[in-house]
């Protein structure tokens, strides 16, 4: 079963932050890796025990992808945010965010 993808007004903001290029490797993988059982851990997804982004994440690289999934009335996988890992820190637009 395919879930349609949707994303939120702030991660659209976020996505527009990044060069094209990026943009262009965050897309394709999170098309690739969401739009079927995205609620299956795998090396590069994984659940968030206490995240106060989302309750899932997708690693792309040096990126993230926080995300929330629903089952009723249509699967849908809500896209919350995108951010950049830079060493330890998870930097989501402007602001470094506590991980």
């Amino acid at each position: 079963m395919a879930y349609k993808i949707v994303m939120s007004p702030d991660a659209r903001d976020h996505l527009r932050g990044f060069p094209a290029a990026a943009r262009a490797i965050i897309v394709d993988a999170m098309t690739e890796q969401l739009a079927y059982e995205p609620l299956t851990e795998s090396r590069n997804r994984k659940p968030l025990r206490s995240s106060p982004v989302a309750p899932w994440e997708l690693r792309v690289r040096k990126w993230r992808v926080f995300y929330d999934v629903t089952a009723q009335p249509e699967p849908t996988v809500t896209l919350v945010a995108i951010g950049e890992k830079r060493r330890n820190e998870l930097w989501i637009g402007r602001e470094v965010i506590a991980i």
